[in-house]
């Protein structure tokens, strides 16, 4: 066998002789196995209960599933930890499992801590005051010499020596026989056992036989040498008597002072926070409100934790000094007045009420804040609706002479910004709104955005107003211009100012002269911008409409008028009822024209009207029809044949009832022009020629507006979806964008697709290569007012796209948009950099 297992087998004997000492001594059943009836925890219990002479509580007494003896260990191992006593290594585990080697090294930890540890010889301890303890009581025995616990006591002679030196009476040292070790060490054991009640925890073979008996077992055996002849000490008893009262006794006090001062402590935290939530006032500010509900939630999240630990520790402390006195027989300890437990609870409930008013008070406070806000805001927003709404009224109630009314609605105009400022008042109160959370409010259908949208739409009503009237100023003062001419000068003027400034630039108003069938040389077109910025400072409306009435002033001649009707009738001898509704003529002048000219059926049965008989009959001299009859039936158009890419020469050409490619031939010499194709050339007018010239430089400069240099609009209808769709957009936010488009005849404007998707699904779906229009409820956040919408008109006309497609789309875009009341924001496109999320959010974000 060897070394090792004899010393784990010399352990487990011993210390199992040890336990069942203390187990016996208290009317427990001894154990045979430290393995065995350790393992359920039980027996382990009843020794730290009789070591600790103390009740551990509870426990499972019958155990029979592994997390009851779990529980049982787990509750021995807490209490050997609680008095100080340092295990290492070990959990309950090991104990249930039967780890010998781990719970013999538990084992001898309680015997240091409990029968060694206390032993003190002249200021040494443990282990070294034991030893010291033998070496000064052997002393005068020549033939002993103890060093060790272990081979120093392998003959016996050192524990007769021992009973010798304190009982003499019990034995004859001199006549033992110093070479018998077994009987001097059987001896020995005998003697202990009988007259010293010291029990045999060794074998006579564990220190006679062993190569090195082990130093545990013998130093725990040695121990009860020590303190069995120790109480014989009676001075050396009674020292350590009052040494050990004296340290009880220092332990109360030092608990008891312990205690008195964290109550005080807490007792007086308690009633400090209680006074400042009595003395806090509330500003009547969301964010004051906010701020003192954030410190009171702070508070119970972290101060009060502390408390309630405090709180339970302090109360701890209060019984650990009542056990301690108790267990000792003494007087319970009686605290100061108002530090009892009992003060302690009746503060804490204090504290609790006080807590639930506190949280009461708070909300209560939030409500009213949010309350007052609402009104707050209504109350603004109402007030600033009717002001609007007064303004309006004033606008349109506008009368009298048309100077009068400029300057009124100019008038009108300069308090605009002051309803900015007024709004900007409004913002901040649902600013406020917003940052207290307040989502509902019942004193007010409108939101800031409402206003500013009705304060936009008065701003662009007011310069309407103001343009309106600047029209009639120049309509009465110009008798020799239509309404329709300076509605279409306008109109002409607003779409090739591209920039918005106002006012063209050079390449601008060539454009825009261009498209209204006036086309000069390059140097004539310099000389006459050069001088219009000289005269106007630049080509704003002003200058544009006096350049065009200089040009095209109608004095209603009966060749004009004739031409006229020419025009409309395409150079046909007749004119229809369709011809004039494509020219846009009024529908009551064209109830009146059908009605008054003569007509005739067709192969088809559809009257054609005969307009220079009707015009001869009451007009013009009998030989004006002669003088002034229709061209051949040669005329331009622009429409491209879609094989065929266009060039300022290059165009498609009726003839005699059908499309041919043709080129313009100018003749300088005699101030006509030609129009050449596989035919021929065929002489036309000057008339036409201007208007091919027209087109042509309009098409190179991708501006014109139509179909026929007649019209500048289309005459497309809207289908009636559209509006339902872009209602359901503005008012019932079922969509987030919709799409419009042309039918496949091209004479129906019709919803495309609609969608609740991101505007980078939107970006998505418009095509990379055919025009569109659409509408987006645009919802941006606008430095310093939260978050906003704006209802936004696209006009997409890719660069690729086909130029007859583009030229259709831009003649019926004012259609589509006129019948989109309240849109906020308009784009136009041509690739997709100019319609990109951040193109549209800067002219959001401007107000453009």
């Amino acid at each position: 066998m060897s070394l090792e297992t004899q010393t784990r087998n010399m352990q487990e004997r011993t210390f199992c002789k040890w336990l069942n000492t203390k187990l016996e001594a208290n009317g427990y059943p001894s154990m045979t196995s430290l393995v065995k009836d350790l393992s359920d925890g039980v027996r382990l219990i009843q020794l730290m209960e009789i070591m600790g002479d103390t009740s551990l509580g509870r426990y499972n007494r019958n155990p029979r599933m592994r997390v009851q003896k779990a529980e049982n260990v787990t509750k021995a191992l807490e209490f050997i930890t609680s008095r100080g006593v340092k295990l290492t290594n070990i959990g309950p585990e090991d104990i249930i499992d039967g780890n010998l080697k781990l719970i013999l090294g538990m084992i001898w930890t309680l015997i240091l801590r409990f029968t060694i540890a206390d032993i003190s010889e002249e200021g040494l301890s443990a282990k070294e005051g034991l030893l010291l303890w033998c070496q000064r009581k052997t002393a005068p025995y020549k033939e002993v010499d103890v060093q060790d616990f272990s081979h120093s006591w392998s003959d016996g002679l050192a524990l007769c020596a021992l009973i010798h030196c304190h009982r003499p009476d019990l034995l004859d040292y001199d006549k033992l026989d110093k070479g018998d070790r077994h009987g001097n060490t059987a001896l020995a054991f005998q003697i202990a056992a009988e007259h010293l009640g010291i029990p045999q925890l060794l074998e006579v073979e564990d220190l006679c036989d062993s190569a090195r008996p082990d130093e545990r077992s013998v130093m725990t055996y040695i121990a009860s040498f020590f303190h069995a002849f120790s109480s014989m000490d009676q001075a050396e008893t009674e020292s350590r008597r009052v040494e050990k009262f004296a340290d009880l006794m220092q332990s109360v006090w030092i608990i008891r002072t312990d205690y008195e001062r964290r109550a005080r402590l807490l007792l007086e935290n308690l009633e400090e926070v209680q006074n400042q939530w009595a003395a806090s006032v509330f500003t009547g500010v969301y964010a004051d409100a906010k701020e003192q509900q954030s410190k009171f939630n702070t508070y119970k999240q972290t101060t009060k934790r502390t408390w309630v630990t405090e709180r339970q520790d302090v109360i701890t402390l209060f019984g650990n000094v009542q056990t301690k006195l108790k267990t000792y027989s003494l007087a319970e300890y009686v605290p100061p007045r108002g530090l009892a437990p009992s003060d302690l609870d009746a503060a804490w409930q204090r504290l609790l009420k006080s807590e639930a008013q506190r949280s009461r008070g708070i909300n209560a406070e939030i409500r009213n804040i949010k309350e007052d806000l609402r009104k707050k805001f209504a109350d603004l927003a109402n007030a600033f609706e009717k002001r609007l709404h007064d303004v309006s009224v004033e606008l349109t109630m506008i009368e009298g002479p048309l100077e009068d009314q400029q300057q009124a609605a100019k008038e009108i105009q300069k308090r605009i910004p002051l309803l900015s400022e007024e709004l900007a008042v409004v913002a901040a109160a649902e600013a406020e709104c917003m940052a207290a959370n307040i989502e509902e409010n019942d004193y007010t259908v409108f939101t800031w955005q409402d206003l500013e949208f009705e304060l936009e739409l008065l701003v662009q009503n007011i310069a309407k107003k103001i343009s309106f009237i600047d029209n009639q100023i120049v309509s009465r003062n110009m008798t020799n211009l239509t309404p329709a001419q300076l509605e279409q000068f306008e109109s002409t003027f607003r779409y090739f100012d591209k920039d918005e400034t106002n006012t063209l630039n050079q390449i601008e108003m060539m454009a825009a002269l261009a498209s209204l069938g006036i086309v000069y040389s390059d140097q004539d077109m310099d000389f006459i911008y050069e001088q219009l910025v000289a005269d106007y400072g630049a080509v704003t409306f002003e200058a544009f409409i006096n350049l065009l009435v200089g040009i095209t002033e109608d004095q209603t001649t009966p060749d004009q008028l004739l031409e006229s009707f020419q025009g409309i009738a395409h150079a046909k001898p007749f004119v229809t009822e369709l011809d004039l509704r494509l020219a846009h003529i009024p529908q009551a002048a064209i109830d009146y024209l059908v009605k008054a000219m003569p007509s005739s059926p067709n192969e088809s049965g559809e009257p054609e009207y005969d307009y220079v008989g009707w015009l001869n009959e009451f007009t013009f001299d009998d030989d004006l029809g002669q003088q002034s009859q229709p061209r051949a039936p040669i005329y331009l158009t622009a429409s491209f044949s879609s094989t065929t890419t266009p060039s300022p020469s290059s165009f498609c050409i009726y003839k005699h009832g059908e499309w041919t490619l043709g080129r313009l031939v100018l003749d300088d010499e005699v101030d006509c022009g030609y129009v050449n194709d596989d035919a021929g050339d065929h002489h036309v007018s000057d008339a036409p020629i201007v208007i091919v010239i027209a087109i042509a430089i309009a098409i190179s400069l991708d501006a014109f507006n139509g179909h026929a240099p007649y019209s500048q609009a289309s005459g497309i209808p809207v289908n009636n979806e559209c509006l339902i769709a872009f209602q359901d957009l503005k008012l019932g936010k079922k969509h987030k964008f919709v799409i419009f488009k042309l039918n496949d005849k091209s004479n129906d404007i019709i919803v495309d697709q609609t969608s609740s998707e991101d505007y980078e699904k939107f970006l998505e779906a418009l095509p990379a290569d055919e025009p569109r229009w659409a509408v987006f409820d645009f919802e941006f956040e606008k430095e310093g007012a939260g978050k906003r919408n704006k209802i936004t008109f696209i006009s997409w006309s890719p660069d690729n796209a086909k130029i007859k497609q583009k030229m259709v789309y831009a003649s019926s875009r004012d259609a589509l948009r006129r019948s989109l009341q309240g849109v906020a924001l308009e784009i136009q496109g041509t690739d997709f950099e100019e319609v990109s999320y951040e193109a549209v959010l800067d002219k959001a974000n401007k107000g453009s």
